[in-house]
């Protein structure tokens, strides 16, 4: 589900004038998106990570490596968490998709700016992973406003390439 979500996401940006690569590979990690879009004030560059569980059963973040090693909980684990576990847990996975080296010198190669850093997010068990991440610097979007906003508002770019994904989602069934 997480390859057609961010297929509509990327639509929602290509319909705002965003020129966008999806599913970077780099070595065993990935980057879901990149986005740029020339304006007025200059370059808007944008990284942006897709999450789209429907039915959550666990953490958004793993747990701790450290914390795994120490207990020998399991990464995913469903055990609560203390706010210390939360916390860790949601810096490392910060770390891991956005300021992995290799990402880092990828963004820089592409255009050297201050880029943002986005989640798309469509369901989360545990709200206060979400208050973590926008305190941490994270721009947090629900995948059920892009497609409304994709649905009720009029963008710069009437389709692009995800345009029958989009069309499908969209669709009205009661007409």
């Amino acid at each position: 589900m997480t390859l057609l979500a961010e297929e509509i996401v990327e639509e929602w940006l290509n319909r705002q004038g965003y020129f966008t690569i999806r599913g970077i590979k780099i070595g065993v990690h990935e980057i879901d998106l990149l986005a740029l879009r020339i304006t007025e004030q200059g370059v808007e560059c944008r990284h942006i990570e897709v999450q789209s569980s429907v039915n959550p059963v666990s953490y958004f973040s793993p747990l701790p490596k450290l914390i795994q090693k120490s207990t020998g909980r399991s990464a995913m684990s469903t055990k609560e968490r203390s706010v210390d576990e939360l916390k860790l847990g949601i810096q490392e996975w910060i770390d891991k998709k956005y300021y992995l080296k290799s990402k880092v010198q990828l963004r820089n190669k592409l255009y050297p700016a201050d880029w943002t850093f986005e989640l798309v997010i469509h369901k989360i068990k545990h709200p206060e992973e979400l208050l973590m991440l926008i305190d941490a610097g994270i721009r947090v979007h629900f995948l059920k406003d892009i497609v409304n906003e994709l649905k009720n508002t009029k963008m710069m770019i009437k389709s692009a390439s995800g345009a029958s994904l989009v069309d499908l989602v969209l669709l009205d069934i009661d007409e």
